[in-house]
């Protein structure tokens, strides 16, 4: 699973199209060469009626979309500019503390909120009467996000945007429709964009995740019909899937999906930046398990095959550490006895000599740090039940800041959405990413319908983490 922005470009691909029909609404919008700010009130005070507002509206898209970095940077200061006004609510709030009974007081509550809400609320919202003016918006703060570092009014800015598009993409406005090799051409392209969790490589790739033993789900905008902003693909399997490069096989032969007994769902990817925070995931994979159940009776298993992209790098800030538990002492004289004679290939700053004081930590760091070590029969089946272990402890008792809180964010996607951890894979995934980023690991979390909401509360309130039994057993000590 992944949070991801599109390439970069491909936003303003996407946006261009539209321009020259801004360029044409802009056309009638009187004060060619007045400043940013200039064009900002002028919306703001309305004049002309609704085309007037709709024409200056489409001029500072179009503003913004002309300008380099650093003028969109001026663009979105100016905006953020327009805030409330200070004396104004001062004085709403003196009325409402001088309230001297209910109604009074609901009165000046009414009249303070009103005061509170910031002008540009209103310049954001005018945004949505030009063609994809929904859309400019979602880039627009996917664009304040990267520019904020500690900037007040910018996080003043952006957290109001936030509110407005929370409420314009809840759930119950979105559309979820199956994309396959039938959808149109342009929406298949940007599968291939969105997609980061395991790239698609070729149209033939993109074919075979779209096959009759397969099924890829999304999440629409009405405002937005033909941009995904999530989406979920899903493999029809015998058995729940182990390794991704066998899942993801062109050449593995087609499965009758009427007598398949897993749905895996191995890719997740929001697609848009300007939408983070604003959760549609759990939705999703609730809704794509309603709709499989329906469409396949013998269906009794619903997994995922998930990457466990921060255990690499917990595993070496321990090993950094010292940290003495993650290994015993016979099993460092067993990896020690079991490491190719031509080990040189470590990280820099590591040890590279193997003498006899070398510490447990010191030989597995050397281990994971060679290129191809789970080429090495002995190496690899000497790490295994090392890492299989420590990765256990990782998704099961390591948090972050929040101690309820699963380190690893994709456990922490899951684990909220009501799933336990189910299994640990060994040599799941086999590419330079897998090892680079979980010493190719995987994980699957299973989804059982009729215990989702248990898990859910139970990991919301209490920050109890659902495994079974087998992961549990292998993180004895830490749970």
């Amino acid at each position: 699973m992944s949070d991801v922005a599109a390439p970069p470009g491909f936003i303003d691909r996407a946006l261009r199209r539209v321009t020259s029909l801004w360029r044409d609404i802009a056309s009638s919008a009187p004060g060619e060469g007045e400043g940013i700010a200039t064009q900002m009130r002028a919306c703001l005070d309305a004049r002309g009626g609704e085309v007037s507002a709709r024409s200056r509206a489409a001029r500072l898209a179009q503003s913004y979309l002309a300008g380099d970095h650093a003028q969109r940077g001026e663009f979105l200061r100016a905006l953020a500019g327009f805030d409330s006004d200070s004396a104004a609510v001062a004085k709403a709030w003196e009325a409402v503390a001088a309230a001297q009974d209910a109604e009074a007081r609901a009165t000046a509550k009414a009249k303070l909120r009103r005061v509170l809400e910031p002008p540009r609320l209103r310049l954001l919202t005018q945004f949505t009467t030009i063609p994809d003016g929904v859309k400019f918006l979602v880039e627009l703060r996917a664009d304040l996000m990267a520019r904020m570092r500690g900037d007040a009014m910018l996080e003043a800015l952006e957290a109001d945007l936030r509110g407005l598009l929370a409420s314009w993409f809840d759930v119950g406005f979105l559309e979820l429709r199956r994309v396959d090799w039938s959808s149109p051409a342009e929406l298949l392209e940007k599968l291939v964009q969105y997609e980061a969790v395991h790239r698609i490589r070729s149209w033939r790739d993109l074919k075979n995740r779209l096959d009759s033993d397969r099924r890829c789900y999304a999440f629409f905008h009405p405002r937005m019909p033909n941009e995904p902003l999530i989406f979920v693909e899903v493999a029809l399997v015998e058995g729940m899937a182990a390794n991704v490069q066998a899942l993801l096989d062109e050449k593995a032969p087609l499965l009758d999906a009427r007598v398949a007994d897993t749905a895996v769902f191995y890719s997740i990817n929001n697609c848009q930046r300007g939408l983070d925070g604003i959760s549609f995931g759990n939705f999703l994979i609730k809704r794509v398990v309603e709709l499989l159940s329906v469409e396949f009776r013998n269906l009794d298993c619903f997994a995922t095959l998930s990457p466990i992209p921060g255990f690499r790098t917990w595993l070496e800030e321990r090993l950094e550490a010292g940290d003495t538990t993650l290994l015993t002492e016979d099993e460092a004289n067993a990896l020690r006895a079991a490491a190719p004679p031509d080990l040189a290939l470590v990280a820099p700053g590591v040890e590279a000599g193997k003498g006899d004081g070398e510490s447990a930590t010191q030989t597995l760091r050397r281990l994971i740090a060679r290129r191809g070590w789970a080429r090495v029969e002995a190496t690899s089946k000497g790490l295994e039940p090392i890492l299989l272990r420590a990765c256990a402890r990782y998704l099961l008792a390591e948090s972050g800041r929040n101690p309820k809180r699963a380190r690893d964010p994709v456990a922490h996607f899951h684990l909220s959405n009501g799933a336990r951890v189910e299994r640990l894979n060994w040599r799941g995934d086999t590419s330079e990413k897998g090892f680079r980023e979980s010493c190719g690991l995987m994980v699957n979390y299973r989804y059982d319908p009729e215990k989702i909401e248990d898990y859910h509360e139970s990991y919301a309130g209490e920050g109890k983490r659902a495994a079974s039994p087998a992961v549990r057993k292998l993180a004895k000590g830490f749970v």
